[in-house]
């Protein structure tokens, strides 16, 4: 495989890293010796640490690290690392886009929904995740990063079944750890109305939704979706188009210059004090404290062929350190 750092799917070449234009997952190692500034970013994060120690912060409160231990941040969520002392995290991050679109799937799976939607949106957890692993559990998972870390390199084309099925097996293995650990009861797969609301709601996220209307365009009583949503997701379905509003505002503050006013509409929150209140319900911190605090150093996705040249943001995002 090429290892030419050209190729990489991250720009790793300073402390700010953000996925190359195209890119779907990164996988690599980051080595932290004393303090890790507050960061956020739009895509899914999973932190392996695989060595040494330190505390991590975030608005879920302060966990020490040692050797086994995993934390998974949805996107926007704010963290950082304090008291490092030899620190090693092996990271894997893909974007939301991937996550609502080739892993889709995963929201109908009781084991990979809990990882990635039902246990980080709940209310304790603020977007976060947290698992320690056995060494058996950490050996397969790094034998599967290592495996991403090198399909990275690989042309897109070529090998994009190959990263989606790669990551779907470390994603597998990290979700039968979380279940055991949590002690989740053995379910079927969820409704399929489920994900059809899920998908509905994603694609329209600006629209003045109500539970009737959902319910309606899917054929079910809102009682029902709100049992069949709830027992799937851990939410109801209003709630959960709120924390998709609220993720989907981060990324905006984060990679646009659109003023706070345009945002909250582009949202689905077209009043001012009540986009506040729930910006801030969601991030523990205000929209403009947000975008100050974490912006400021933002880096735009990029064709590897002019890495100068900022695009759209489609899908991936940045490593924003604070100031």
């Amino acid at each position: 495989m090429d290892t030419s750092p050209d190729l990489l799917p991250m720009d790793t070449s300073r402390d700010l890293f953000h996925f190359t234009d195209g890119a779907l997952a990164y996988a690599g190692y980051h080595f932290h010796s004393e303090v890790n500034a507050l960061h956020t970013h739009s895509f899914v994060e999973i932190a392996f640490a695989t060595g040494g120690q330190g505390i991590h912060r975030s608005l879920a409160g302060r966990q020490l690290l040692h050797r086994g231990d995993v934390v998974l941040l949805r996107p926007g969520v704010w963290h950082g690392y304090d008291q490092c002392h030899g620190l090693e995290l092996y990271n894997c991050c893909f974007s939301g886009e991937l996550l609502r679109h080739e892993l889709a799937w995963t929201r109908e799976d009781p084991l990979l929904g809990y990882l990635l939607w039902t246990g980080p949106y709940s209310v304790e957890r603020r977007g976060t995740l947290s698992i320690s692993l056995d060494q058996i559990a950490l050996g397969e998972c790094l034998q599967h990063l290592a495996a991403l870390d090198q399909l990275g390199r690989e042309p897109i084309e070529s090998y994009r079944g190959d990263i989606v099925g790669r990551l779907s097996l470390l994603l597998s293995q990290l979700a039968r750890a979380v279940a055991q650990a949590h002690r989740l009861e053995p379910t079927g797969p969820a409704h399929p109305a489920v994900g059809q609301a899920m998908r509905l709601l994603e694609a329209r996220i600006a629209y003045r939704w109500s539970l009737t209307e959902l319910a309606e365009q899917l054929h079910l009583a809102p009682g029902y979706l709100i049992r069949l949503f709830k027992s799937a997701t851990g939410l109801p379905p209003m709630a959960y188009l709120g924390r998709l509003r609220a993720e989907t505002a981060a990324t905006l503050l984060l990679h646009t210059d659109q003023p706070i006013t345009c945002i909250a509409r582009a949202v689905g929150w077209p009043d001012q004090n009540y986009f506040a209140r729930r910006f801030k319900a969601h991030y523990g911190l205000s929209a403009s404290t947000y975008r100050a605090r974490f912006a400021n150093t933002a880096a735009f996705l990029h064709h590897p062929a002019d890495a100068m040249a900022p695009t759209g943001v489609a899908y991936g995002a940045l490593a924003a350190r604070a100031q």
